[in-house]
């Protein structure tokens, strides 16, 4: 029985309710400030999601923009170089800042788009598998078993050949290929906690599956997913650059990092920039999201701590 002189103060629940969720914040951040390795990739992935979200405001030149009185011309540290080309042109005389800055936005939105197709298909093959097990988790195994034999380069380029190449496509077809990591993380999750005496309790009490799944499975796995996909988004760059590289990934006008390493391999002796700077910016984006992504399975998966600090 309520104590009648007990006095309700208005916000007092809602403050309370707040409070947990700010102070998870201020340690997630606090553990982000003080790892070395967490903070050097949030630094590396920050720069360039504005790059590439701010690559108008960079640049003045269209990337696309074909000058052959201007071809190769150097950075312009180097003698030949110009201010207007501060990081030199190619081999088409297209200047090869503008072409790093655009070529981040495809990296960026093919990385997480992809990563968002792989996620979503194998979180739901997954939750299958895992949760209703028997002949479903025997066949979906199998068939994540015969994905993992295939070469996944040779998948790819066969599947480009066949349907074209294009931004779209090149996201469907990374996503669908890389589904079984995802799916073998969130079955191993899902096994882990469908055993839980809450799980049994909630089901004692007449929830079906439906619920079980969406009330108290999906919000259990939920870290562990989130690391799988950050973890995997520098793997889906890495695969887009190779398909570009490749000639079966991003073509003109857009622009691709691994176009541009295509393009500037056969220059590497004689003007060495149009090679070096898009290989340079797939490295350093690719170690941001790698630190990231380890330092985030650091935080919400202490049990495989690393001993990066």
């Amino acid at each position: 029985m309520r104590d009648n002189n007990e006095v309700s103060v208005p916000g007092t629940a809602q403050n309370n309710h707040n409070q947990p969720i700010s102070n998870g914040i201020r340690s997630i951040w606090h553990q982000l400030i003080i790892s070395r390795t967490g903070s050097f990739g949030a630094v590396l992935v920050l720069v360039v999601v504005l790059i590439a979200i701010a690559a108008p405001l960079l640049t003045s030149h269209d990337p696309a923009a074909v000058s052959p009185l201007n071809r190769l011309k150097p950075p312009v540290w180097l003698e030949g170089g110009t201010a207007e080309y501060w990081l030199g042109t190619d081999n088409l005389g297209r200047d090869m800042w503008s072409r790093i800055v655009y070529g981040a936005r495809v990296s960026l939105i093919v990385g997480m788009g992809a990563v968002i197709v792989s996620g979503i298909l194998g979180a739901i093959l997954g939750l299958i598998s895992g949760f209703y097990g028997k002949w479903l988790d025997a066949l979906i195994m199998r068939v994540g078993d015969a994905f993992m034999a295939i070469p996944t380069i040779l998948f790819m380029l066969v599947v480009m050949a066949i349907v074209g190449p294009g931004m779209t496509t090149l996201i469907l077809v990374i996503g669908v290929t890389n589904w079984v990591p995802f799916t073998r993380v969130v079955r191993s999750e899902v096994l882990s906690i469908k055993e839980r005496d809450f799980v049994f309790a909630a089901r004692s009490i007449g929830a079906k599956n439906g619920r079980l799944i969406i009330k108290h499975i999906l919000p259990n796995i939920l870290s562990s997913f989130i690391v799988i996909c950050g973890m995997n988004v520098g793997t889906t760059i890495i695969m887009e650059a190779s398909l570009s590289f490749l000639g079966l990934g991003i073509k003109p006008p857009d622009v691709s990092w691994g176009g541009m390493l295509s393009d500037g391999r056969q220059y590497v002796a004689t003007s060495w920039w149009v090679a070096a700077f898009p290989g340079l910016a797939i490295t350093f984006t690719v170690l941001g999201v790698i630190f990231l992504g380890d330092w985030l399975r650091d935080v919400l998966d202490p049990r495989t701590e690393s001993t990066h600090k």
